[in-house]
């Protein structure tokens, strides 16, 4: 499983990118201050040590001293006892107990001590632990420098500014204060953009047909205001293109079956019977394919007011009706479900289903499957199934297993078609799938509603 660091929503995008840039920063930020305050620890401790070696070894020069050097020795030591600041020595200093090695203090005493002409060997510090009483993190500390000069060790304690710790400390708070008072503003503009756009890709997935929509509140940043607006244009610019559309089309429809049922009228006149029934046959044909058409281009047009339908008794229904007509419709299993759906056009889809798997696979069987918040509808037959080319092609408008356009054999190639644009419009989906054993399974989904 691939682990997704980067957030998908604005808001998340946006903290996100703020919150690791801010942490760069005040990466950057501590690691510059650490090494300013570690050089500036160093200036002054290791000046403080030089100075004191230089000192020590101009009076040793001089010989500012009466007593021998053995003598001098033996007392370094008794001094260096007594914890004190300078030792002078013929032999290497001990180091003191719980001390740690600090090599870049010693590189910058060994510096110094060239710049001042005095070629010094073996230089080393150590940093020695502070009194459990007295030890505090801010406090500066002890250390301890050795420095070869000639023949002569010269050992002097002084101090160093104290450790990272403080810094590390006032940099958390500073970072923590930073994001307070950054993210949480970024947070709520982001928020106060998002959500209009949450709005308006839920307005963007409902059904356009629906001729009722409220126009969505423009708020926002004056871009997100501009772009709901623009939306509000388009989709009242689409509700009055679907009402022109659903006048012309009643108007066709009216002008169309007014010639038709006047042809009717004057067919039943005509003597011969085999032309008459071959002629009210056609005039029939005609009609039902006006009414396909036209049940077509208003499928979506969200005239009817949405209900709740119960799925057994919707199934139960349909399949008494057609058992009246001695049509082999039976019932399988039945999830009880309900779902939210314009009664007429969802029961016209599901006899568009029942329809084709009457006619070309003999029987239907009706049942009910409920999969987490959607609710499927399976209209299954036993006919010789299709491929996957197939199914494609028969969703579309005018498509048909069998090529004639013989009603009696089929329809015009609507209804798969219908029951799609019906399925969609409620906020499901039709899917056609072809059983393994043989057979086809016409598959309506929609959304469960409680």
């Amino acid at each position: 499983m691939t682990l997704r660091l980067w957030p998908r929503s604005l808001v998340g995008q946006l903290v996100f990118a703020v919150a690791v840039m801010l942490f760069i920063a005040q990466a950057v930020n501590f690691v510059l201050l650490s090494r300013g305050q570690r050089q500036q620890s160093f200036a002054h401790g290791g000046g403080m040590a030089v100075a004191r070696i230089v000192d020590a070894i101009e009076r040793d020069r001089r010989g500012d001293t009466r007593r021998p050097r053995d003598a001098r020795a033996h007392d370094s030591h008794e001094a260096r006892e007594r914890n004190q600041r300078l030792v002078i020595s013929d032999l290497p200093p001990p180091v003191p107990p719980g001390a740690a090695h600090l090599p870049d203090l010693a590189a910058y005493v060994e510096g110094l001590l060239d710049e001042a002409e005095l070629p010094a060997r073996e230089v080393d510090a150590w940093v020695l632990p502070q009194r459990q009483r007295t030890a505090r993190a801010d406090m500066p500390r002890p250390v301890f420098v050795s420095a070869r000069v000639g023949d002569r060790y010269f050992a002097v304690r002084t101090r160093i500014g104290p450790g990272s710790s403080r810094i590390q400390g006032f940099l958390i708070w500073q970072t923590l204060t930073l994001y307070l008072l950054l993210l949480i503003p970024i947070m709520v503009i982001a928020w106060r953009a998002a959500a209009p756009l949450r709005g308006l890709t839920r307005a963007a997935r409902a059904n356009p047909a629906l001729r009722d929509a409220i126009p969505l509140a423009e708020k926002g940043p004056s871009d997100v205001r501009d772009l709901i607006a623009a939306f509000n244009g388009y989709r009242a610019r689409i509700a009055t293109m679907l009402s022109d559309k659903d006048r012309m089309l009643g108007a066709v429809g009216h002008d169309l079956r007014t010639p038709l049922a006047s042809l009717r009228v004057r067919v039943e006149q005509v003597e011969d019977a085999t032309l008459r029934d071959k002629m009210i046959a056609s005039i029939e044909e005609m009609t039902a394919m006006l009414a396909d058409i036209l049940a077509l281009a208003r499928s979506g047009a969200g005239t009817e007011a949405q209900e709740r339908i119960d799925l057994g008794a919707l199934l139960g229904e349909l399949a008494g009706d057609y058992r009246e007509q001695d049509k082999d419709v039976s019932l399988g299993d039945i999830a009880p479900a309900a779902v939210r759906a314009r009664p007429m056009l969802l029961r016209r889809a599901l006899r568009n289903l029942i329809d084709n798997a009457l006619a070309y696979g003999v029987r239907a069987r009706l049942s009910v499957v409920v999969e987490g918040e959607m609710a499927r509808i399976i209209v299954a037959d036993d006919g010789p199934g299709l491929t996957a080319e197939q199914i494609a092609t028969l969703i579309e408008p005018f498509a048909r297993g069998e090529q004639s356009r013989n009603r009696a054999t089929g329809g015009a190639g609507l209804g798969l078609s219908i029951a799609r644009d019906i399925a969609e419009g409620e906020g499901g989906a039709l899917t056609l799938s072809a059983r393994a054993e043989g057979g086809l399974d016409a598959i309506i989904e929609l959304p469960v509603r409680a």
